[in-house]
């Protein structure tokens, strides 16, 4: 029957066959190496008898229990596009409680090597099993059980969704001559997509009706989430888009694929790093960061350091959500330096948050930042109080006061604190509210690191027309540093801040200007403009 010879002789009818195989098999009448033999036979006699496919049921059954890999194996290299007989076997297979589970662990298995699975059978045979055949069967199984869902395919649910996303990923992203020749035979025999990457995205959709309802699928539908995943340069927003919908559903789904994901980070597989860091940072919310919190940390600071623009942002995205933790702000110390560097920017969203990390680990007054890095960060501070980005100018306010609490006081310290006290002067005028109120506490915050009670008793009972009189009590020496300053806001956009600026230059810094009529505009003009020339001069000159 192995050979072919007597199943085709005309001594031997369809019901002959079947109880010559049933008797082989439940009399175990057979050898290991026949197993696969005694596979093919059966998937070939399903194909000659329409009428009678679950005859060899028990049969079929009996053979999976004692031998389930070489009856998974070779039923994936003889059928792998699944036609109607192999369907009835897989069906049969994973209906019954004998085989199931252990049949769709191997097949599950074979799914994860992609492009093949190198799986040697007891007759000796080590042709690669292709992953796609793997994900045919799947789907075929899933079609199968629509109304039900086998407790493996829960149990595994994580594991096959990331699977099946990578599928997507690396077959839109490279496909290899032996892949498109598999591919090309298997749509030879039945109807399946032209590109397999269509196909893997057919499956995951499969897969999801099994635990979600069918509004979780067309939610990502109308987002073009599906589409997004056929592109490279998008596949990884549409693995974000679909961790926000699962979690949405459920924390427990994205709780459970977080933890099947971080070790997929850890091992830095580089094809499918971005994308699976965006499904990490999107389930973080999930995890408990007193038990995944090392790990992730570990990871995010890798990401941080990375050359890609995406990845990085990523990473401080995670970065922000577990500096909420306490315990995790107070790990990330050793973070700072990279987070100094990234100030730095050109990117305005990597900036924000990293200020935003930055001051959430700073909050809990858990954390001191060391003396080296306290001066750096004042200085990589300063020019973001007058940025054009009101959020990076609060943000940066909000930084600086926290650092003021963090930090303990040092000579070193001081010179950049006064070269923030004018930015904040004028930005406690900024018609943002939010800017202005933020100015307002960075503000006192430096008056009180300096210990200058006349300074923060003007703050707090607001009286911001004694600020010059002020500085001319407090340090004289620093007058022409002060006006270098004031002369940038003679250009504001915003009206209050020039007018601000003239009072402010048209001090005669040696008579306190109080708070009254004053100086009227035109003589104040005068006396800015002729104070003003020298200086821009000086300023170009950068001394």
């Amino acid at each position: 029957m192995a050979t072919g010879a007597t199943a085709n002789s005309d001594l031997f009818n369809a019901q002959t066959s079947a109880a010559l195989l049933d008797l082989l098999v439940e009399n175990s009448v057979y050898k290991a190496k026949q197993v696969p033999a005694i596979v093919r036979c059966i998937h070939q006699w399903l194909t000659s008898n329409v009428s009678a496919e679950h005859r060899l049921d028990k049969t079929l059954v009996l053979l999976t229990e004692a031998h389930p890999t070489d009856v998974a194996v070779t039923l994936l290299r003889s059928a792998p596009a699944c036609d109607r007989a192999a369907r009835t076997m897989w069906k049969t297979l994973i209906s019954s409680r004998w085989t199931k589970e252990p049949v769709l662990q191997i097949l599950f298995r074979v799914l994860e090597y992609w492009p093949a699975h190198r799986r040697r059978t007891s007759d000796g045979d080590e042709r690669d099993v292709f992953a796609l055949a793997a994900t045919v069967a799947l789907w075929e199984i899933l079609q199968l059980s629509h109304s039900w869902c086998p407790s493996a395919v829960k149990d595994n649910f994580p594991r096959l969704l990331l699977t099946l996303l990578f599928q997507v990923f690396i077959s839109t992203e490279e496909m290899s001559e032996e892949v498109e020749t598999f591919w090309r035979r298997c749509r030879e025999q039945r109807s399946l997509p032209p590109n397999p990457n269509r196909f893997a995205v057919q499956t995951i959709k499969a897969l999801l009706r099994q635990l979600l309802d069918e509004d979780v699928l067309m939610a990502i539908g109308l987002k073009s989430g599906w589409d997004m995943l056929l592109k490279a340069d998008s596949h990884h927003y549409a693995v974000g888009l679909l961790a926000r919908e699962l979690c949405r559903v459920s924390r427990s789904f994205g709780r459970r694929i977080a933890v099947s994901l971080l070790p997929r980070l850890s091992r830095g597989e580089p094809l499918w790093e971005l994308p699976a860091l965006a499904f990490l940072v999107e389930v973080l919310h999930c995890l408990n960061p007193r038990q995944c919190g090392p790990s992730v940390l570990q990871i995010i600071s890798r990401h941080l350091r990375s050359q890609c623009p995406e990845r990085r942002r990523l990473a401080l995205r995670g970065l922000v959500v577990l500096s909420r933790d306490p315990a995790m702000a107070k790990s990330m110390r050793s973070l700072s330096e990279s987070l100094l560097e990234l100030l730095q920017d050109a990117d305005t969203d990597t900036v924000q948050m990293t200020l935003s990390a930055f001051i959430n680990i700073l909050c809990f007054q858990i954390v001191k930042i060391s003396s080296p890095i306290a001066p750096k960060l004042l200085e990589a501070l300063r020019p973001l109080f007058d940025n054009e980005h009101s959020q990076l100018q609060q943000l940066s306010m909000l930084l600086f006061q926290e650092l003021m609490e963090a930090t303990e006081r040092s000579r070193s310290l001081k010179p950049h604190v006064y070269l923030s006290l004018v930015p904040f002067y004028f930005n406690w005028h900024n018609e943002n509210k939010r800017v202005a109120e933020a100015s307002w506490r960075a503000l006192f915050g430096a008056a009180r690191f300096l210990k200058w009670w006349d300074l923060e008793h003007l703050v707090t009972m607001e009286q911001p027309w004694r600020f010059a009189e002020c500085l001319l009590e407090k340090d004289r020496s620093r007058v022409g540093q002060y006006v270098r300053q004031a002369l940038p806001f003679l250009e504001s956009p915003e009206e209050p801040l020039r007018k601000l600026a003239i009072k402010f230059l048209a001090q005669p810094w040696g008579v306190p200007m109080r708070e009254g009529p004053g100086l009227s505009p035109a003589r104040a003009g005068g006396r800015v403009a002729g104070l003003a020339a020298p200086l821009r001069g000086t300023c170009a000159s950068g001394t």
